[in-house]
């Protein structure tokens, strides 16, 4: 993942106090399936910090950013722009384009909160729907970037991490990292 053009996820809108949870687990779920970085919101400083910790303890490398120009990063992007829509085309019948194209170069993924306004609909290269239903813009995200990684993001390894989680059946273990089993 890390020798191909990268993978930035930027959140359109946040709500204090009501997408205070979503808003972080767009970022967690960004760095965890491969995207390198992710821009929120100026208003969603308490996402970011909580993004930023979980990258100092499990490892990176992963950027989070605030940013008060989402619409203007859409609009000069240098690359592709993927806005993750249930109204979009399914993602199974884009996949293989979109993989094509970001072999070659940088990609955005849009992820909404509010009402997305058609000005976004609009910049995107591709509006894409993982399932034309109403769910979670997390889930959404997810399928996405498994898709696009084609599941590789599952193998990554993290640089420069403090604890790791121990793949267990039952229970749960995390441990410092350099400890071994």
């Amino acid at each position: 993942m890390h020798d191909e053009p990268s993978v930035t996820v930027v959140r359109l809108g946040h709500r204090p106090g009501r997408d205070e949870r979503m808003t972080t687990h767009v970022g967690l779920t960004a760095r965890a399936l491969g995207a390198d970085r992710v821009v929120l919101p100026d208003n969603a400083g308490q996402s970011q910090e909580t993004i930023r910790d979980i990258t100092d303890r499990f490892g990176g490398p992963f950027e989070v950013e605030l940013s008060g120009s989402q619409k203007a990063l859409i609009r000069n992007w240098e690359g592709t722009v993927v806005h993750l829509t249930m109204y979009g085309e399914r993602v199974q019948d884009v996949e293989t384009e979109i993989r094509d194209a970001h072999a070659d170069e940088p990609l955005l993924v849009v992820v909404g909160a509010e009402k997305v306004s058609f000005d976004v609909y609009e910049a995107a290269d591709w509006n894409v729907g993982v399932t034309n239903q109403p769910h979670s813009e997390v889930a959404g995200l997810a399928v996405f970037l498994d898709r696009l990684f084609d599941g590789r993001e599952l193998d990554r390894e993290w640089e420069d991490a403090q604890q790791r989680v121990i793949p267990k059946e039952t229970g749960k273990q995390v441990e410092p990292v350099g400890e071994k089993e």
